[in-house]
C-alpha cells in the first residue's frame, strides 16, 4: 500500500504522452540501473497512431504499446498512476485535464512552457481538489532515487551514476530549476549519503504544486531525515515556507537558497530564464526571501558557494547523533551504450555485411564512385557516364558513354513478336502491375533473346586469344556442336544488313583507336554467309564484341573482361535496354484496355501495332 506521501515506488508505471522515445528509453535505462524488476513505462500515447515501439531494457529488446487515447491505456493499465504529459503548450492543459478525470491516474508531470496562467491556476485547483499531484508546467520532473524517474530528468547516464541515484539516500530535494536540480543532486550525492527524492516543480508563476507542499510529503516520509531546497527570485511561496518552519510543520533540519542574489546589482528589473523568476516588490527579492527563511530558522548559507558545505555540516551532524544511518553504496549495472551513440563516439566497430565500393550518400553530396552527383549533371555525363562509373568503375570518355547509349538505344525494342514482349503483353492484358509484366519480360532473356551479347563476346574472344583463323574457327565451334551466338538473323542478310550493326560499326570506326575484335568477327561473317546470306553478325554479336574493343581501350586487362563476361555484364546492356521497350509495350497495352488511343483494328493488329502519332 502506497503512503499519501509518496508519489512513486519501484512498482510505478507510467503513460508517457507524445511522441519522445528518447524520453521513454532514459527511463526504462534508469529502471534497469535500478534493478527494477519491472520497466517502468506501461504505454505510449500518440493519438495520431497506435501499435507498439521496440525499445532497450539492458541488452534487450521489448515492446512498449502505442495507444491512441488515454482513456484506452488507463483500461489496459489500471495499474499506471503517473502520466508524463509531453504534450505542446497548446494542448497540454486539455491532456492534463482529461487526465485528471481518468481515477487511476494519481501524478501528471507537465513538461511544457509557455501554458497561460490562467489555465496553470485551474489545472492545480482542480488537482488539489481531487486529491492529486500535478509536477509543473515547464518542468524536467523528478526522481525518486533507486525507483522511478519522469523523463529526461536528472540529466545524462553519466550524471545520474555520479549522483548515486541508482539507490536510496536521505536527502529530500526540491527546487524551482531543473536545471540546479540535476547540479544540486550532484552536490548532495558529493556532501551527503545521497538524494532519497528530487522535485523540480517548474519555472512557471502558478505551479500545479509548490516548494512547500513537496517540502510537507519530504517531513511525513520517515526515510527522508534531511530537506533541501532552492528557490528563486520572484514570487512570494519561500515565504510559505519560513512560516512553516516556525508554525512547527517543518521539523526536519532544512538547507535552503533562494538564486538570484545578483539581481540587485544588475540594472532596472530583471527576469531570469523562468516566468516567475522576476522581482517586482522587494519583498520577492532573493536578498528578502533568504533573510526570512534564516530568521525562521532555515539553515541558509551566505551565498550558493556555501550550499554544499552547509548540507555536509548538516549532514554530518546528522549522522553523529544517529538520526542518519548512512546508505550502503552499492554497485550499479552497466547501462549498454545504444551502437548509434557508441559508433558516433569512436568507440565500437563492426564488419560490414554488405559492401558496396560504387556509391557513397554519407556526406554533403551524393556521389557516384567518388564523382558528386552535382558533377554528374553539371558536366552532363548522361546514362552511359552514369553506367561508366557504376558497372566499370571508371570516369569513361564522352565517346565511350555515347557509344553506351548508342547501344541502349538501339536494343530498346524489336517489335511485340519476340518473347519478352509477347510476355509483357501478355501479363498486362491479363491485369497485372507494373513490375509483374516487366519481370515476366525479362525472364526470357537468354541466349536466344538478348543473352546472346555476353555469349557473342566469349565466342569471339575464345578464337581470337586462340589465333583461330576464321575458317578455323567455325570448323572447331561446328566440330563441338556449339552454334555461335552473335551470328544470324531471321530478316536482315548481306543483302539487307541491320542498320542498327551499321550504325554501331560506323560509330566504332570513328570514335575507337582499334577493333580487332569487330574485325575478327566480320571475317568470321565472310565466312558463315558464304554457307547461307542472313548469318551475319547480329546486334547482339556486334553490341559484344564491340564492348569487348571498347573496354580493352579503357585499359582494361583479359583477366578483368572475361571477369565481366562470367558475372553476365554484357547481358546487362541488353537487361536495361530493352526494359525500356517492355515498360513501353505495358502501359501500350494499358492505354489499349482504357481507350486512351483508339484504333478501329485494335484486336486485328495486335501484332502489328500503329505507329505513333508525330507530335507538333
Amino acid at each position: 500500500m502506497r503512503n499519501d506521501y509518496e508519489l512513486f515506488t519501484a512498482d510505478t508505471k507510467a503513460f508517457i504522452y507524445g511522441e519522445q522515445l528518447r524520453a521513454a528509453q532514459r527511463m526504462l535505462d534508469f529502471d534497469y540501473l535500478c534493478r527494477r524488476a519491472e520497466p517502468s513505462v506501461a504505454a505510449l500515447i500518440t493519438p495520431e497512431r497506435g501499435g507498439f515501439e521496440k525499445l532497450f531494457w539492458g541488452t534487450k529488446e521489448i515492446r512498449i504499446p502505442r495507444m491512441t487515447s488515454l482513456a484506452e491505456a488507463a483500461a489496459l493499465f489500471p495499474e499506471a498512476d503517473v502520466l508524463v504529459n509531453f504534450a505542446s503548450q497548446r494542448s497540454a492543459y486539455d491532456v492534463t485535464v482529461q487526465a485528471l478525470d481518468i481515477p487511476t491516474i494519481r501524478t501528471i508531470a507537465v513538461i511544457a512552457e509557455g501554458i497561460p496562467e490562467r489555465q496553470s491556476r485551474r489545472m492545480a485547483a482542480l488537482a488539489r481538489a481531487k486529491g492529486k499531484w500535478i509536477i509543473g508546467p515547464a518542468t524536467v520532473g523528478g526522481v525518486k532515487a533507486g525507483c522511478f524517474k519522469i523523463g529526461n530528468a536528472a540529466g545524462t547516464m553519466e550524471n545520474i551514476r555520479e549522483a548515486k541515484l541508482y539507490r536510496p539516500g536521505s536527502v529530500g530535494f526540491v527546487s524551482v530549476s531543473g536545471g540546479l536540480s540535476n547540479e544540486a543532486y550532484n552536490i548532495v550525492a558529493r556532501a551527503t549519503d545521497g538524494l532519497n527524492e528530487g522535485i523540480a516543480i517548474g519555472g512557471d508563476a502558478y505551479p500545479g504544486s509548490t516548494l512547500l507542499d513537496h517540502l510537507l510529503r519530504f517531513e511525513r516520509n520517515p526515510a527522508i531525515k534531511l530537506l533541501v531546497c532552492l528557490g528563486e527570485v520572484g514570487g512570494t511561496k519561500e515565504y510559505e515556507i519560513a512560516e512553516a518552519v516556525k508554525a512547527g510543520r517543518i521539523t526536519k533540519p532544512l538547507v535552503m537558497w533562494v538564486t538570484g542574489t545578483c539581481a540587485k546589482v544588475l540594472p532596472g528589473q530583471v527576469q531570469f530564464g523562468h516566468a516567475g523568476a522576476r522581482a517586482d516588490t522587494a519583498a520577492e527579492t532573493a536578498d528578502a526571501k533568504n533573510a526570512a527563511l534564516r530568521e525562521a530558522g532555515v539553515i541558509v548559507p551566505h551565498s550558493f558557494d556555501d550550499y554544499g558545505l552547509m548540507i555536509e555540516e548538516t549532514y554530518e551532524r546528522l549522522v553523529a547523533e544517529g538520526v542518519i544511518v548512512p546508505a550502503p553504496e552499492v554497485t550499479p549495472p552497466t547501462i549498454p551504450l545504444d551502437y548509434a551513440q557508441a559508433r558516433a563516439e569512436g568507440l565500437v566497430r563492426r564488419p560490414t555485411h554488405f559492401i558496396s565500393t560504387i556509391c557513397d550518400e554519407r556526406g554533403d553530396v551524393h556521389n557516384y564512385c567518388g564523382v558528386p552527383i552535382d558533377r554528374v549533371i553539371e558536366e552532363e555525363y548522361g546514362i552511359g557516364g552514369v553506367i561508366g562509373l557504376l558497372w566499370f568503375k571508371k570516369d569513361i570518355p564522352p565517346y565511350a558513354r555515347e557509344f553506351i547509349e548508342m547501344v541502349i538505344q538501339v536494343i530498346a525494342d524489336h517489335g511485340p513478336a519476340v518473347s519478352g514482349a509477347h510476355n509483357t503483353i501478355v501479363a498486362a492484358r491479363a491485369g497485372k502491375d507494373l513490375i509483374s509484366s516487366l519481370v515476366s519480360g525479362i525472364l526470357t532473356i537468354g541466349p536466344r533473346f538478348g543473352g546472346a551479347v555476353n555469349g557473342a563476346a566469349d565466342h569471339f574472344l575464345y578464337g581470337l586469344r586462340n589465333k583461330l583463323a576464321p575458317r578455323e574457327f567455325v570448323d572447331e565451334m561446328k566440330r563441338r556442336n556449339v552454334r555461335i551466338q552473335g551470328i544470324g538473323h531471321r530478316l536482315h542478310s548481306l543483302e539487307n544488313p541491320d542498320a542498327r550493326v551499321e550504325l554501331m560499326k560506323a560509330f566504332a570506326r570513328e570514335h575507337f583507336r582499334a577493333t580487332p575484335l569487330l574485325d575478327y568477327a566480320l571475317a568470321v561473317e565472310a565466312v558463315t554467309t558464304q554457307k547461307k546470306g542472313n548469318l551475319i553478325l547480329n546486334v547482339d554479336g556486334c553490341i559484344g564484341v564491340l564492348l569487348v574493343d571498347l573496354l580493352t581501350e579503357l585499359k582494361f586487362t583479359d583477366a578483368e573482361i572475361d571477369e565481366m563476361i562470367r558475372a553476365g555484364l554484357f547481358n546487362a546492356f541488353f537487361v536495361l535496354g530493352r526494359s525500356i521497350g517492355l515498360i513501353g509495350h505495358y502501359f501500350d497495352q494499358v492505354r489499349l484496355e482504357q481507350d486512351l488511343y483508339r484504333h478501329p483494328l485494335d484486336d486485328i493488329l495486335y501484332d502489328v501495332p500503329p505507329a505513333p502519332e508525330k507530335v507538333g
